[in-house]
């Protein structure tokens, strides 16, 4: 995995979209909805539709060939 971006925690965790807008990966929560909804979106691996999912210390997430780590 090249150029893996970060989004450091400020709380216990950060839900998926806030996460994807938090990374610059998206423009706005509506934009996160659409594309966690149409399955464009992967938490460690696997595809997530839930755009409140809580991603954790560790947690990976991947869009359009961007790779962002959760770290806290």
């Amino acid at each position: 995995m090249e150029n893996m971006d970060t989004i450091e925690l400020r709380d216990e965790y950060i839900k998926l979209g806030q996460a994807l807008k938090a990374a610059g990966m998206v423009g706005s929560g509506v934009e996160a909805k659409i594309v966690i909804q149409d399955g464009l979106v992967k938490v460690n691996g696997v595809v997530e539709y839930q755009r409140g999912k809580k991603l954790y210390n560790g947690a990976v997430i991947e869009f359009e060939g961007q790779t962002v780590k959760i770290v806290g």
